[in-house]
């Protein structure tokens, strides 16, 4: 075989790690782009390696009667909902299976029964944040170029998967609620009409770079949600930016914060530069309800604070790791990765106290700040690398802890931390995790000493591959 052979009338069988599909030839796995467990195809292979084969859909035969319609016009182009073509309930299937399959192969773990799945309330228009890029080269499909279509028409939208100067024109997004695609369209339609500069990717040349919307949820009784935009520009030029802006203000009373950010980098990440607010508050408040729904948080959300994307199911999360944490009041908590101190907030009223430990320094100040926003005076919030924050003297200092709530980015925690929960011994653990490969691999270490009381995923991103699982641990008794 070599790349570029067709094998024909191959059955998709399962889901792989990345979004991807497996058939089997011969006993040979083949991971295949662009199909669905139960189709029927011919593959077109593209990668040929000595343990397993890579391949595309080229040809439909049969379709799983798992497939459903996608229902936005850039499926196929844009990455970032690439499961719509599935049937939500078996995304969830497929997802629930992803993480009894990580901890159990990588991380050899013995699991109690892993509790079904908790799907999103809302499978679209589920995102508080969005980023859209500016290109002054929008780009073009192959049928396009073959119609003769010439370069040069801006963009305003996503990055194509794995192309970082490669943006296609968004024209309508289901992952946030109006007036986000209004918001993005008229932002757009100004710029092309007052001739301002998109940037392009590869010069590294232009103006206009990227813009952030903001939202928050409708909650009890609220005024409604509030909206933040963040306009990305690559030098000084007000006349330019406070157009874009004023109009942007008188089309959208909605809008409760404009931010502008100048960026004269090779990179558009803005965590070390100073944001301007030009008008309204500087943050957005985000509202949660208090873990036993016994009162109500308030978290302030600035153009740089960490806030899950997804409101309604970080509400849920939050919930069963306190419910896993089993907290009566007594207790000192550590929240690892705490990021803006979400968590620490919300299991603050049911601690003794909570210690948070984050290594962005600029979160810790939004946690501390949000903590004093909510009347809790037993939180510490403490920034630094956790490796080198949690060591015997901080043990020492702050007390060991009884319950440790962790919730690592997707490289999930250095090993010297994973090796310093196992010395300091807290009776619970629990995991919340949003790359279950990772997380199995630590599991695998904390097992040493602690057993898996409690496995619950959770989907926070529909029509994605990505899924959250918490984990709950209690550490084993002395007599085994």
């Amino acid at each position: 075989m070599k790349k570029g052979d067709i094998l024909e009338g191959m059955v998709i069988d399962s889901m792989a790690a990345e979004g991807k599909c497996v058939a089997r030839r011969d006993g040979q796995v083949i991971f295949i782009e662009g199909g669905a467990p139960g189709d029927t195809v011919d593959i077109e292979l593209t990668k040929i390696k000595k343990q397993f084969l890579e391949g595309r859909v080229s040809k439909i035969i049969s379709l799983s009667p798992a497939r459903t319609t996608p229902f936005c016009i850039h499926f196929g182009t844009c990455g970032g909902c690439s499961w719509q073509h599935i049937d939500y309930n078996a995304q969830l299937d497929y997802k629930h299976r992803q993480v009894v399959d990580n901890l159990e192969r990588i991380g050899g773990l013995q699991l109690p029964p892993v509790n079904r799945i908790i799907g999103s309330q809302q499978i679209k228009h589920y995102r508080n944040k969005l980023d859209f890029t500016f290109s002054a080269n929008r780009w073009l499909t192959k049928d396009e170029l073959n119609k003769g279509i010439a370069f040069g028409e801006p963009a305003l939208g996503y990055h194509i998967p794995r192309m970082y100067d490669k943006v296609f024109d968004v024209k309508e997004c289901h992952l946030q609620p109006d007036p986000s695609n209004a918001i993005r369209l008229a932002v757009k339609e100004i710029c092309v009409r007052e001739g301002i500069p998109f940037f392009d990717l590869r010069k590294q040349i232009g103006f206009l770079r990227t813009i952030t919307i903001r939202s928050t949820g409708e909650r009890r009784g609220a005024k409604g949600s509030e909206i933040m935009i963040i306009l990305q520009v690559t030098y000084d030029k007000w006349e330019w930016t406070g157009k874009i802006l004023a109009e942007l203000e008188e089309r959208f009373p909605q809008i409760t914060s404009f931010q502008y950010v100048i960026n004269g980098k090779r990179n558009d990440t803005f965590a070390d530069l100073d944001i301007q607010c030009w008008k309204g508050d500087p943050f957005i408040t985000e509202r949660m309800t208090n873990a036993g729904n016994d009162g109500e948080l308030q978290f302030r959300v600035g153009p740089k604070s960490f806030y899950q994307t997804n409101s309604q199911q970080a509400q849920r999360l939050y919930q069963i790791a306190w419910e896993y944490a089993g907290l009566t009041g007594s207790e000192t908590v550590y929240d690892l990765y705490t990021g803006t101190g979400t968590i620490a907030c919300f299991v603050a009223a049911h601690s003794k106290k909570v210690i948070g430990l984050e290594y962005v320094a600029a979160a810790v100040e939004d946690a501390k700040v949000n903590a004093k926003l909510n009347g809790l005076s037993n939180t510490d919030f403490f920034a630094g690398d956790i490796k080198d924050l949690l060591d015997d003297t901080f043990l020492e200092s702050h007390g060991r802890p009884d319950v440790v709530i962790t919730d690592p980015p997707r490289a999930g925690m250095h090993e010297h931390v994973t090796r310093m929960l196992l010395k300091a011994a807290p009776k619970t653990i629990v995991y919340v995790s949003c790359n279950p490969a990772t997380q199995a691999r630590d599991l695998a270490i904390l097992s040493e000493n602690y057993v898996i009381t409690g496995v619950q995923p959770v989907d926070m991103f529909p029509h994605t591959v990505h899924v959250e699982n918490v984990v709950s641990l209690t550490r084993r008794t002395s007599n085994g």
